[in-house]
């Protein structure tokens, strides 16, 4: 993860050093490290004993000091979990099923209850008529008598 130099050669004799890429990208992504990779440096670490020798392994793996120490002390508590690489946001909550099922038995029961409403204006309409009917044929029974 460090960076690639070019050494360009002048008319001098004089060596300058370039960055090749100087590009950065346009969004940063955030690294995630695997609870394998975390254990790894840790022995690494650990194996680190002559000056430089952590340093070296740092620049090359592109950490900071802060990590390795944020890593022991995870492992000194034994949480596996915590060497894991955790999932940034709110929780997500699992809906409730019987939730789900009111909701369902509600609806049904509002589409019920328009079926009631309507069958009982068509029954209504329907006495209507047969009053009506009856009427009628009651006036005219009285007529032809």
């Amino acid at each position: 993860m460090g960076k690639k130099e070019a050494k360009i050669e002048t008319r001098e004799g004089q060596g300058i050093r370039a960055v090749a890429d100087p590009e950065v990208p346009e969004k940063a992504v955030r690294r995630r490290f695997t609870a394998e990779y975390k254990r790894r440096i840790l022995k690494e670490v650990d194996i680190c004993k002559e000056p430089g020798q952590l340093g070296r392994l740092l620049r090359r793996e592109g950490l900071y000091s802060s990590n390795v120490t944020t890593w022991r002390r995870q492992a000194e508590r034994g949480t596996l979990d915590a060497l894991s690489p955790r999932k940034r946001g709110p929780k997500v909550q699992r809906p409730d099923p019987s939730v789900r099922r009111i909701a369902e038995l509600e609806k049904e029961n509002q589409k019920l209850k328009a079926k009631l409403h309507q069958a009982e204006l068509i029954i209504e309409a329907q006495k209507k008529m047969a009053e009506l009917l009856q009427t009628l044929s009651d006036q005219k029974g009285e007529k032809d008598s």
